[in-house]
C-alpha cells in the first residue's frame, strides 16, 4: 500500500468482507421466481418437455462436478472457502485456470437446472438480478481484496483468467 500525503498507511483488509453466504443470493432469486410463478405463471415453451429435463440434468450434474472440483482445489490450497475469512493465497489451478469465480459459475448452473426443472421464466428472468448482485456485491468485494493482499499475484492471474468463463 503507499502512503497518502498525511503520512497516514492504510490498512489491508482482512478480509473480503461478505457477510452472508453467497448462496442465499441464488437462493433468494429462485424462491422469489417460484412465487411469482405460483402468483402469475410463465411457463417454458411446450415443445421443451424431455430436452428441458436433460438439460436440467446436465447443469445439475455440471454444478455438482464444477462445485466439487473448486472445493477440492481450495482445500489442497489450504486457504479460506467461506468469503468472509482471509485467504492465504491465490488459488490458480484446477478450475480457477478457466475462470476465476468456478462457485459462483456452478451456483449459476445449478440455478438453472433448478429453473429449468420449476418450468418457468420468472427465475430466468431473476437471474439477471441474481448475477447483478453476486457481481456486485460479492465478487467486486472479494476482487478488491485479492487485489489488496496479493497485488502483484492477483494482477497477472487476472490479465491471464477471465471473471466467469
Amino acid at each position: 500500500m503507499t502512503s497518502t500525503r498525511d503520512g497516514f498507511v492504510p490498512t489491508p483488509i482482512p478480509n473480503p468482507g461478505i457477510r452472508f453466504p453467497p448462496p442465499l443470493i441464488y437462493v433468494a432469486g429462485l424462491v422469489a421466481g417460484w412465487g411469482l410463478q405460483r402468483m402469475r405463471p410463465l411457463t417454458l415453451p411446450d415443445g421443451l418437455g424431455v430436452v428441458r429435463v436433460v438439460l436440467a440434468a446436465a447443469c445439475i450434474v455440471a454444478w455438482l462436478l464444477l462445485m466439487l472440483w473448486a472445493f477440492a482445489t481450495f482445500h489442497r490450497a489450504h486457504t479460506a472457502i467461506k468469503p468472509f475469512r482471509p485467504a492465504r493465497s491465490i488459488v490458480t489451478n484446477g478450475p480457477y485456470r478457466i475462470t476465476r469465480n468456478p462457485m459462483y459459475v456452478s451456483m449459476t448452473a445449478l440455478y438453472l437446472g433448478i429453473t429449468l426443472l420449476i418450468n418457468s421464466w420468472w427465475p430466468l428472468l431473476l437471474l439477471l438480478i441474481v448475477l447483478f448482485v453476486i457481481r456486485r456485491f460479492v465478487i467486486a468485494r472479494e476482487e478488491r481484496y485479492l487485489t489488496d493482499a496479493f497485488p502483484v499475484e492477483y494482477a497477472a492471474y487476472c490479465q491471464r483468467v477471465r471473471r466467469w468463463l
